[in-house]
């Protein structure tokens, strides 16, 4: 080597050497992240075995409905062999469902706990392959519906899979576990994104008797309750509510099947929450206040008018969707919450339920407002108020077009 490339390599050989430094500190730097990320999946799997204790400690606590019952790592229930179901599930909703992203398993099998054996898939329904190679299914006509809802269980993996067992189903109309009671399921997650500082209390079932009918195709003969119950307690605020929906397609917003939990005991004959202090579960289970529970309530909604205590001929706001495009005319009844004009100068009101969630509607055309001697927006404002005339649909709300005073008359004069 002549001494001008001798000179060259010494020259450059620092160089060199600070590169293979700089990549093998960006290696080790690699190296810790993985170390590091290791070592927090290792904790949070820790967290989430301390939570998943703390619920069963916390169930336990506060008094399960009966003394013979599986506990699961995030859920209690009692299974009804009789009826192939639970009587009841109990779990507790963490406010870590709040930044929970964990996705549906659908993983649906059998409670291997249940020592008589659960439900199956052939009591729901048959697969076969159609003649593409695809999977065709023969419904025998119910959903599997949760009883402990998968979503309240989104911060686990292990509490949200156990929420597949069929010991956590019954069998739901498809209008049913899709609307009202996904919508109940959905409003009380949404009250701890108003609490985020507490948990609730849950338990959940059909109302299971004798003499139900079953699943005709079922291989287990799963019995179909006739109604289902939810009753949520936040015992940091010393609240409660209780709902029981009946097991078809519902109209009537959520907040009619409000109840007090001492009700639900009353129809199931289940005692819940029994460990604590007799004067707390009194104060718990003997009041309710929708408004705190039903966001739509303390926006001031209200009630549909109770259809016996209405006159002869007179419906109310629920009731009138069935003579929507009839051309008959109706008297309607019901409570005007909310009132607005709109562009084009129409007066519209709303029953029972506020815009844009509502459920009936009254309209004035501008050129019709002179035939009111009085502002039709605050004068029937928050009043029980009855109108006449044909029901139309407009866009699938059923609404009554009124054109002078005499259509309209306060329900109670």
């Amino acid at each position: 080597m002549s001494n001008h490339y001798l000179i060259f390599y010494l020259l450059l050989l620092p160089f060199f050497l600070n590169g293979q430094q700089l990549e093998h500190q960006i290696q080790s730097v690699h190296e810790e992240l993985r170390t590091l990320k290791q070592q927090e999946a290792v904790l949070y799997r820790r967290l989430e075995d301390l939570k998943l204790s703390k619920i069963q400690r916390d169930l336990r606590q506060v008094g399960l409905p009966t003394d013979d019952y599986i506990m699961h790592q995030a859920m209690a229930l009692s299974y009804s062999e009789p009826h192939e179901q639970a009587r009841w599930v109990a779990h507790i909703i963490l406010p870590d469902i709040i930044e929970g992203q964990i996705s549906r398993t659908n993983d649906f099998r059998v409670d291997p706990m249940v020592a008589t054996g659960t439900a199956v898939e052939e009591d729901y329904f048959l697969k076969f392959q159609q003649a593409d190679n695809t999977t065709g299914y023969d419904g025998f006509g119910y959903d599997r519906g949760h009883l402990a809802p998968s979503a309240d269980f989104r911060w686990s993996e292990t509490a949200l899979s156990e929420s597949y067992y069929y010991s956590n189903m019954s069998p739901q109309v498809a209008d049913f576990n899709r609307g009202a009671w996904a919508d109940l399921e959905s409003t009380i997650r949404g009250y701890l994104f108003q609490h985020p500082e507490t948990q609730l209390y849950v338990v959940t079932g059909g109302i299971l008797r004798d003499g139900l009918p079953v699943i005709e195709r079922s291989v287990n003969s799963v019995s179909i309750p006739e109604y289902f119950f939810k009753v949520v307690m936040d015992l940091n605020a010393r609240r409660g509510i209780g709902f029981i929906l009946p097991n078809n397609r519902i109209d009537y917003p959520l907040e009619s099947y409000a109840v007090s939990i001492d009700e639900v005991e009353a129809r199931t004959g289940l005692d819940f929450f029994n460990l604590l202090p007799v004067d707390v579960q009194a104060g718990i289970e003997s009041r309710f206040d929708k408004s705190q529970w039903v966001p739509e309530v303390s926006a001031g909604d209200v009630d549909p008018l109770y259809p016996p205590d209405l006159p002869r001929g007179h419906f109310n706001s629920v009731q009138a969707k069935q003579y929507m495009g009839s051309g008959e005319e109706i008297i309607v009844c019901g409570t005007v919450v909310s009132t607005r004009y709109s562009r084009s100068g129409n007066l519209w009101l709303n029953l029972d339920k506020k815009y844009p969630n509502h459920i009936f509607s009254v309209y004035i055309r501008k050129e019709d407002l002179v035939n009111f001697p009085f502002e039709g927006d605050q004068y029937w404002l928050n009043e029980e108020v009855c109108f006449r005339g044909q029901v139309q649909n407009m866009n699938g709300v059923p609404t009554i077009r009124i054109e002078k005073e005499e259509q309209a008359s306060l329900y109670k004069d």
